[in-house]
């Protein structure tokens, strides 16, 4: 069943990333399909946590709800509320994310969308993260560890 508070949401926040800069709108136009977190809230001091919900589209069609989960550790001070979207190159890319087989590794990290800025994004195995902060100050900005649960419609 779908959740459409968290669908309007999503799409809220679709429009919020193409207003703050919209050369993002190429990889909303070719992806095979995205992620989108509308509000992940991250907090931490040394050892740190994150969580959030969001709607997975392809096609530009809702088709699951998905939720992130990460615990970090190493150096890290404050707390934040961030938009996430990953992209999804290919079929591939998008199976394995919906079918629950995957896990950003250590090393990933996300690229923040500012105003007026160059984007000068590429995907990495697939797939690409872009964020974009929505409040509060936080010194660290990996996303490597985060843990997902997509359930299909």
């Amino acid at each position: 069943m779908t959740q459409k508070n968290d669908v309007g949401e999503a799409k809220e926040a679709i429009k919020e990333f193409k207003e703050t800069n919209t050369k993002i709108n190429k990889f909303f136009n070719t992806a095979y399909g995205y992620a989108v977190f509308p509000g992940i809230g991250k907090g931490g001091l040394g050892v740190g946590g994150a969580g959030g919900k969001g709607t997975v589209f392809k096609g530009g069609t809702p088709v699951a709800d998905t939720k992130m989960t990460q615990v970090t550790i190493g150096f890290q001070a404050g707390g934040q509320k961030y938009a996430e979207v990953i992209f999804f190159e290919n079929a591939e890319a998008y199976e394995r994310f919906v079918g629950n087989k995957f896990e950003f590794a250590a090393q990933v990290s996300a690229v923040a969308l500012k105003a007026g800025v160059s984007l000068d994004a590429d995907y990495t195995d697939g797939m690409l993260v872009i964020t974009k902060a929505i409040g509060g100050l936080m010194y660290e900005a990996s996303v490597g560890g985060q843990k997902f649960k997509t359930t299909m419609y």
